[in-house]
């Protein structure tokens, strides 16, 4: 099933993101998985074991780039 992901890491700026943002979004991007940035959250949609492999990789590379907070939502659109 596919499943959409959701993210957002803080502290944001924006037109700036810090590392902490470009090291998620690049261990996402090292996965496979195509990242869709935006302003207000950043998305990956895949099958289950990818989407869920990112939510990993995410929170991982996030927090060990100085990320003081990581939300996450997960959905199944059209379920």
């Amino acid at each position: 099933r596919v499943k959409q992901l959701e993210f957002t890491i803080e502290p944001f700026v924006e037109g700036n993101p810090g590392p902490h943002v470009r090291a998620a979004i690049a261990a996402v991007e090292s996965l496979g998985a195509a990242v869709d940035f935006g302003p207000f959250g950043t998305t990956v949609s895949g099958e289950d074991d990818a989407v869920l492999s990112a939510v990993d990789a995410i929170v991982r590379a996030a927090l060990a780039a100085g990320a003081s907070r990581v939300s996450l939502q997960l959905a199944r659109p059209g379920a």
